[in-house]
């Protein structure tokens, strides 16, 4: 019993023994297969680095504003009587925009204008009968009085008439009339805006830095996406002469020819200061940059030599640069490359340092300094 006992696992150890064998042999072979493996190389555009000559420019952001432009609204209560503008009409200045009703204010002044004439005529009998030495001279005195302050008074409401009639204070076009006839009109409640639209202003902002290369005067040249075919061309005409404390960034006003009133108020604007003469600069385009948070990178593609039975081929090359300027979809690199390096252009994303590579630039876009694309 125990003889055949010792031979069942005499038996049973063999066989386990054998699986374990062969499936170490199959592990080595899964492993010496994945070792032999080469994976394709990847399908990546490239482009050479290449030097150009860029005008030097200072770049910023900024907003159109209107040389003049406000919000029209009364300066007393009163119930709207006439309105004599349209919505988006082109008006001059002194032209009658609301009247508010001045019915109670005109009665009072026909009973005022009347206490003047009484007055004057009282004024001029003073005069004679002083001359005769009829009355005395405080008589006269209290009759000069009493006209110049009954024509106060008239002035007064002339004025209160005249606040009540609402005139542009200067040409421009009006916006959407915000009142209806008839309304009651609390002071300060907006009626429509004014804006005096050739020439505009563009407001922008640069850091403290380039505040020696900036003289009035200097050419600015603006873009925006309302017309991203065109630039309008203008003037550097205002320098803050304090700086903002939070930004330490200095406020900077440009005047453009609005001729055409293309441009409103309002409106985002790309901004460029242009400085006198051109320099060398590296340029690359932007989809070649992969950014991260330890600084900005791209893989350079370098040939990759025969190994053993293998043929020469591409590899690439993580590279760490430093960016400049950005003109459409380029940029410009201050450091980390040199003019003839060919870089990967597209396809970034799926790339590792060391990693085979081919080269494929049948569907690779066509970067722009001046881009338009064809879904903005």
């Amino acid at each position: 019993m125990i003889r055949k006992l010792s031979l069942a696992i005499l038996l049973v150890l063999l066989v386990a023994g054998g699986l374990a064998g062969v499936k170490t042999m199959q592990i080595k072979k899964l492993l010496a297969a994945k070792e032999a493996y080469a994976p394709p190389p990847e399908s990546v555009a490239t482009v050479l680095v290449r030097e150009e000559k860029w005008q030097t420019m200072l770049t910023a952001i900024g907003s159109i504003v209107a040389v003049q432009g406000v919000t029209i609204t009364p300066d007393m209560p009163g119930t709207v009587k006439e309105i004599a503008f349209e919505s988006g009409s082109v008006v001059a200045k002194g032209d009658l925009l609301v009247r508010l009703d001045t019915s109670s204010e005109e009665a009072q002044l026909r009973a005022i204008e009347a206490q003047v004439q009484l007055s004057r005529i009282n004024l001029e009998r003073e005069r004679k009968l002083r001359a005769e030495n009829t009355v005395s001279a405080s008589e006269l005195d209290a009759a000069e009085a009493a006209v110049k302050q009954n024509e106060a008074n008239a002035d007064g409401i002339r004025a209160t008439i005249e606040k009540k009639t609402i005139r542009a204070p200067f040409a421009g076009r009006l916006g959407i009339r915000l009142i209806n006839l008839g309304q009651y009109m609390e002071t300060a409640k907006p009626i429509v805006s004014l804006q005096a639209l050739n020439p505009v202003h563009a407001d922008f902002s640069l850091p403290q830095q380039e505040l020696s290369q900036l003289t009035n005067g200097m050419r600015v040249r603006l873009t925006t996406d309302a017309y991203p075919d065109r630039h309008f061309d203008g003037t550097l005409t205002a320098i803050n002469p304090e700086l903002d404390q939070s930004t330490r960034s200095i406020s900077l006003q440009a005047t453009l020819d609005n001729s055409d009133q293309s441009l409103r108020p309002g409106m985002f604007a790309r901004i460029e200061v242009l400085l006198t003469g051109e320099k060398n600069v590296l340029v690359i385009p932007a989809t070649s940059v992969l950014s991260a948070p330890f600084g900005d990178s791209v893989y350079v593609v370098d040939s990759q030599p025969a190994k053993g039975q293998e043929k020469p081929g591409l590899a690439v090359r993580q590279q760490f640069i430093r960016t400049g300027l950005a003109r459409g979809d380029f940029l410009t690199v201050e450091s980390g490359l040199k003019p003839g390096d060919r870089i990967v252009s597209a396809g970034i994303f799926k790339l590792r340092n060391g990693m085979a590579v081919v080269e494929n630039n049948d569907l690779t876009p066509t970067s722009a300094e001046k881009p338009h694309p064809s879904d903005s």
